[in-house]
């Protein structure tokens, strides 16, 4: 049974970071394509970031603006959302894909506000 589960959501004020894992089993990771989304109350889910099979090509919503950074190690399964300067309007459910095989984590929340 394939399990993402996500960890490192919490609440942080204007301006800080968190580091968003994710760790998979039941799943080779280096067979996916993966990606993280995000979910905000009363908005769709929407696509942060997302990284290739191999790590060499990643890509990233607009709304990122250069202050998140997406990695894996397919050695150990996981692959994180290393976020800077978060602000209010990131505050949303975090989750952890593999998109393509609609294999879904089941969320960790995280709060910008002071």
């Amino acid at each position: 049974q394939v399990q993402l589960v996500e960890s490192g959501g919490g609440l942080v004020q204007p301006g800080g970071s968190l580091r968003l894992s994710c760790a998979g089993s039941g799943i080779v990771f280096r067979h996916y394509f993966m990606a993280w989304y995000r979910q905000a109350p009363g908005k769709q889910r929407e696509l942060v970031a997302s990284i290739s099979i191999g790590g060499g090509s990643t890509d990233y919503a607009d709304f990122v603006e250069g202050r998140f950074i997406i990695s894996r190690d397919n050695a150990k399964n996981t692959m994180w959302l290393q976020m800077y300067d978060l602000k209010p309007d990131d505050t949303a459910v975090y989750y952890c894909t593999a998109p393509r095989s609609n294999y879904w984590g089941q969320g960790t929340q995280v709060t910008v506000s002071s």
